[in-house]
């Protein structure tokens, strides 16, 4: 069965067992209707995932790995904070009329610094440190920049990377203040697991292990029953990850470059709320 199945139901029986509710108190998110979003929330919570082991996709219900990719891409590679450079529309809800999120996500990963080996920004960094001083304890990126938070339509949620090489293999720890756990966790899981392969792949190393930290780790209300349904639900072998070998350049990465191969998964057959 996959690993990421069990470590999900784990941690969503944890929360629902152990959680703190919300309920009650005053917060920021709302339901379509207007209707205030209360979760279950547990702090802290950490995940490690073997990328030498399996490919992290959830079996229980189905991650759409070319959607996430293509949102990682346009994070990462095409470093855009417009969703016109975007295939998918996760992201109209926080676009204005332009189409712009303001000064997040990739507008951070395009901006230049000056680093000791010349001005570049923070994905070429960590490219050229993972190539020229693997054993560097300084590769890493955070875009929660305090300076352009005001200019922000959403703070980053997943908002830094660190990278570690041990021996020839690729580790990261990616750093989360908030997730919606029935929604977003095993996207983003699936997504910074690419990330690491990606990289790994250019700079000539194995992936190794991703450890995913959440500060605030939350069901929300309208979720339980939609949770239950999902944990209570078969499990299957995990899939296998086939990456196009040939590519050497990280910015030569395509949604096309990987295939999931033999992905068994359940489906929900509802549509999951999302809380704005």
């Amino acid at each position: 069965m996959s690993k990421a199945d069990k470590l999900f139901k784990i941690m969503c029986t944890d929360i629902l067992e152990n959680g703190f509710s919300t309920e009650g108190s005053t917060v920021r998110a709302r339901w379509e209707d207007g209707s205030p979003a209360y979760t279950i929330k547990k702090f802290g919570v950490v995940n490690r995932y073997d990328l030498s082991e399996e490919f992290p996709a959830l079996t229980l219900r189905k991650t759409a790995i070319k959607t996430a990719t293509d949102e990682l891409l346009w994070i990462w590679q095409r470093k855009s904070n417009n969703i016109k450079d975007l295939n998918g529309h996760i992201w109209d809800e926080w676009a204005d009329e332009t189409g712009s999120i303001g000064k997040a996500y990739g507008y951070q990963m395009s901006k230049k610094y000056k680093f000791a080996q010349g001005e570049m920004d923070q994905v070429d960094n960590v490219i050229w440190q993972l190539k020229n001083q693997p054993q560097s304890r300084r590769i890493m990126t955070n875009i929660y920049n305090f300076d352009d938070l005001s200019e922000m339509n959403l703070e980053p949620c997943a908002y830094s990377m660190t990278f570690n090489v041990t021996g020839n293999k690729l580790n990261g720890i990616l750093n989360q203040r908030s997730q919606d756990i029935l929604a977003a966790n095993n996207w983003n899981v699936l997504q910074y697991s690419l990330l690491l392969i990606m990289f790994a792949q250019v700079s000539g190393l194995k992936p190794g292990t991703l450890v995913h930290v959440i500060a605030d780790a939350h069901l929300y209300d309208r979720h339980i029953d939609l949770v239950k349904e999902v944990m209570a639900k078969p499990q299957h072998p995990a899939p296998k990850l086939k990456v196009d070998p040939s590519i050497t350049n990280f910015y030569d990465f395509t949604v096309d470059s990987f295939e999931l191969v033999d992905y068994e998964f359940e489906k929900l057959g509802k549509k999951i709320p999302v809380a704005i």
